[in-house]
């Protein structure tokens, strides 16, 4: 499937537009919250950026109103932890049948195939457009000029995201995965380990 922004591999060290792309923290990343996270970047714009923690599944099942997206839910099929602010948030995301150019009832594109989705619709509605969902809850949030300081001071490598990515059946190594795919010594750093000492 092609990469859902510009071609993969593409790094930008200095200060980059990152909607619809991937932060990858660099290890290590001192703050628990991001330490090896994957994040994909939803809005970023001079006020700051809102991004969804990709590899954080949860324990949390769908609960009512919410387990009306259980058909629709893409595995695996629980809640996955988006980030540390308003984590009473529920954040859908979605793949859409094709390309959604302008928001259209209930579905807001955010790059290629990939959505936004209002949970408070009727799913029924909604499965017309989208072939899966996944649900976040909270996200992550800088304000502005904060993201881009902390890519410029190494923290965040911004990399092209797959829609694979976004709805990856196997979270737990999806660091690793996107890593191993980039070009040239990029990709040495998925073998990094914790302590960088030991290296």
């Amino acid at each position: 499937m092609p990469p859902a922004a510009g071609q993969n591999g593409s790094v930008f060290l200095t200060s980059p537009q990152t909607k619809g792309r991937l932060l990858v923290a660099t290890p290590p990343l001192e703050d628990p919250n991001f330490d090896r996270t994957v994040i994909y970047v939803l809005e970023h714009h001079e006020d700051g950026a809102i991004g969804l923690v990709l590899n954080r599944p949860s324990d949390e099942a769908l609960e009512a109103p919410l387990d009306r997206w259980i058909d629709l839910q893409t595995a695996p099929s629980s809640v996955f932890t988006g980030g540390p602010v308003e984590t009473n948030a529920m954040i859908g995301m979605a793949t859409t049948k094709v390309v959604v150019e302008e928001p259209i009832e209930h579905i807001t594109p955010i790059s290629g195939l990939i959505a936004s989705t209002d949970l408070s619709a009727d799913p029924a509605l909604v499965a017309a457009h989208v072939d899966s969902v996944r649900v976040f809850r909270g996200y992550a949030g800088w304000s502005g000029g904060q993201l881009n300081a902390e890519i410029d001071e190494g923290a965040w490598l911004v990399l092209d995201a797959e829609i694979e990515d976004v709805f990856s059946d196997r979270p737990d190594e999806l660091w690793h995965t996107v890593l191993k795919r980039q070009p040239g010594r990029l990709s040495w750093l998925a073998l990094a380990p914790d302590d960088l000492s030991l290296n």
